[in-house]
């Protein structure tokens, strides 16, 4: 349950920065976003969660 806390809480933290420091680049990325079809917008999901994943797989092997 820490690993889950510590996770949303660095989502989190991360979105706030963003929010805060380039707000009008949040409003771009939005416009983006919408410019790209349904299937675009579900292959830059998927590709992210998979990132994401080898991210926190290098994570754990570096971790020990």
């Amino acid at each position: 349950m820490t690993y889950v806390l510590t996770g949303l809480g660095l989502v989190l933290l991360i979105e706030g920065l963003v929010y805060a420091l380039a707000p009008s680049l949040v409003e771009d990325l939005l416009a983006a976003l919408r410019s790209l079809t349904l299937e675009q917008r579900r292959l830059f999901g998927l590709l992210a969660m998979a990132l994401g994943l080898c991210v926190l797989m290098a994570a754990h092997l570096l971790g020990g």
